[in-house]
């Protein structure tokens, strides 16, 4: 190992002065927008400025360089003194932090990707590990790059279980180039943090977790140095430095008192804090971060297309769920930046079709499906990989906060759900995604994908790949037959009408298995004298309402909505909200009304009222009415 040099006595007290400039910073910036919250800026001065000043190597001129050293401020309500670093290093003018929150502003109260330098939104604690992880995967794994990941996290968000979930991904990949700082300031929002300031406890489950861990005095700048410097010679271990310090460190009269969170300076006390930091200040020794090494490729942007057309022919029965490994292998052949993410039911989803295909570029995340969010959020930051998620669609509400926080992040991150739905059958309401719908369509930026047969299947991928902000791709687990053609051309927001005739009395729209119920209960109909138009939305949002508005026009405004899906915020409700304002047509919602059980999927479909028999009774009561 090579020998630690302490830096110079200038050097570190030009550290100390940093420090008091950020506090300073922090302090005026919350004072002006009489919001914020300066005392948990305060505790984690010192780490900011030896961070910023003395340890991370980027260009502060380009923060999204692709070499730079990242940062995550995982305690996002901490943002004012990450503004004032970069007003620090030069980025932004210091004239700007004192516009801190205000609606012409873009220094909001938590970072947000707006700005450069900010990769993921924090500010629901706990989430900002888990994408530092997907930073770091992807700088050990993917761009072999030097850069190292540091994430900066509160005492209180350490209760989060996501927190945890991080700590394990990052020692069982033996993520090295991943540094956590845990700022233990002692003080929650309401109270005290569970552990308060037990340091060997934090030391004992960080190391517990099988990471490389010291205890440090969080307000001292040459042990900062010292662990940082430390941190940078182990390998194959991630690195905590559990730092003790104390919120509000250098306000007389608040420096670790009960009541300060989120609570800016009160105008009378203002200038004499601000003149007791500033008689602290000694040297104007100019500090400058090291510059990273370049070792790490631009972005490539450019679009990514299968090598080759859907191998389906009309009438072949596949799982769309199958046909989403397939193709997402198929498009990993296409372009080395496709990575995909499961969470441990990669034979079920079929990722593991990629995985056996890309193996270096598949990310097993085990049974943590708040992580594996994160992680992909992280992969996907700076435009490094096209991630692709996947596991069980029941699953992801449990990351439904991660997708939120991914939304405001400007992620790109493709989420991917299989098993939706009565229509798994026997594994019983636990495993059956029901709220899928209704949650990715709640979610701005979201592009929600319903393939229903093997080629839309393989051209959602494809889209999904080259559509900006999330995407969500709904898959099935039944087999269902083939009804597109290679060749059948798809848009993000365009309809499929699949059958049609100039008698049509009932649009129906059906997605998924579905819509296979559907084009079997046309031709039950058409038996009977009765046609009927059948639509495949493929994306549920955007929905295609003119396409639907013309159908339903067609067909004296009759139209009947059937999804594998509670009523609540799926299929139905989309097609509702489009013909919202459109006189003379009605809407009839067939989908899953209560809690399901198990069963065999026929049965399923049938007492849920969403098959072929049930289609068909609802267009004849129609015409009955």
């Amino acid at each position: 190992m090579a020998n630690y040099h302490k830096p110079d006595e200038k050097t570190l007290q030009g550290l100390k002065d940093v420090a008091n400039k950020l506090r300073i910073h922090s302090i005026k910036a919350t004072c002006a927008s009489n919001s914020g919250h300066p005392t948990s800026c305060c505790s984690a001065a010192e780490i900011m400025s030896v961070l910023f000043f003395h340890t991370m190597r980027y260009k502060a001129s380009d923060p999204r360089n692709a070499c730079n050293d990242r940062f995550v401020m995982s305690k996002g309500h901490a943002a004012p003194i990450l503004y004032a670093a970069w007003a620090e290093a030069g980025y932004i003018k210091e004239t700007e932090l004192l516009k801190l929150r205000r609606i012409d502003c873009e220094l909001e109260g938590h970072p947000t990707p707006k700005l450069a330098f900010v990769d993921v939104a924090t500010g629901s604690l706990g989430q900002g590990l888990g994408a530092a992880c997907g930073m770091a995967y992807t700088g050990k794994h993917f761009d072999k790059s030097s850069y190292r990941v540091f994430c900066l996290l509160g005492d209180g968000e350490c209760s989060e279980g996501a927190v945890w979930e991080a700590m394990a991904f990052a020692s069982y990949y033996q993520l090295d180039n991943l540094v956590a700082i845990l700022d233990v300031n002692r003080l929650g929002q309401s109270e005290a943090a569970p552990l308060q300031h037990n340091m060997e406890t934090y030391r004992k489950r960080c190391e517990a977790f099988g990471w490389n861990t010291y205890v440090v005095d969080g307000h001292d700048v040459e042990e900062l140095c010292k662990a940082f410097w430390q941190a940078q010679q182990v390998k194959g271990k991630p690195t905590a430095i559990v730092a003790k310090t104390f919120k509000g460190k250098g306000l007389n009269g608040i420096e670790n008192e009960d009541n300060w969170h989120g609570k800016p300076i009160p105008k009378d006390r203002v200038d004499s804090l601000l003149a007791e930091l500033q008689a602290q200040m000694q040297t104007n020794k100019p500090l400058s971060p090291e510059q990273p090494n370049e070792d790490a490729a631009e972005a490539d942007l450019s679009p990514i297309s299968l090598p080759s057309p859907p191998q389906y022919a009309i009438g072949d029965k596949m799982a769309t769920r199958r046909a989403y490994g397939v193709a997402l292998a198929k498009l990993g052949q296409a372009s080395q930046k496709v990575v995909a993410l499961d969470g441990d039911t990669k034979n079920s989803t079929f990722s593991e079709t990629f995985k056996k295909a890309h193996p270096e570029r598949y990310i097993e995340c085990f049974i943590a499906e708040q992580n594996m969010v994160s992680v992909a959020i992280g992969c996907a930051t700076r435009d490094r990989t096209v991630a692709f998620a996947s596991t069980f669609a029941a699953f992801l509400s449990r990351a439904y906060d991660q997708i939120r926080m991914a939304a405001i992040s400007q992620s790109n991150v493709n989420l991917v759900g299989s098993h939706c739905g009565v229509s798994i059958g026997e594994d019983g309401p636990s495993q059956m995604a029901l709220e899928d719908l209704a949650m990715f369509r709640a979610i701005p930026t979201c592009t929600v994908f319903y393939p229903s047969d093997a080629v839309s299947t393989e051209r959602a991928v494809e889209l999904a790949a080259n559509t900006k902000g999330i995407c969500f791709i709904r898959t099935s687990r039944p087999d269902t037959a083939v009804i597109y053609s290679p060749e059948e051309k798809f848009e993000v927001g365009h309809a499929k009408v699949v059958r049609q005739s100039d008698s049509d009395k009932v649009t129906v729209i059906g997605a998924g298995v579905t819509l296979h119920e559907a084009l079997a209960a046309a031709d039950q109909l058409a038996a009977e004298g009765v046609n009927i138009r059948v639509v495949d939305p493929f994306t549920i949002k955007p929905l295609d309402a003119a396409t639907i508005v013309s159908c339903a026009r067609a067909t004296g405004g009759r139209v009947i909505t059937v999804e594998d899906h509670y009523k609540e915020g799926g299929l139905g409700e989309a097609v509702c909200a489009a013909v919202a304002e459109e006189p003379g047509i009605v809407v009839q919602r067939l989908a899953v009304s209560r809690v399901p059980q198990s069963g065999k999927p026929q049965e399923l479909l049938d007492l849920h009222g969403i098959s072929t028999k049930s289609i068909a009774a609802a267009v004849r009561a129609t015409f009955a009415n």
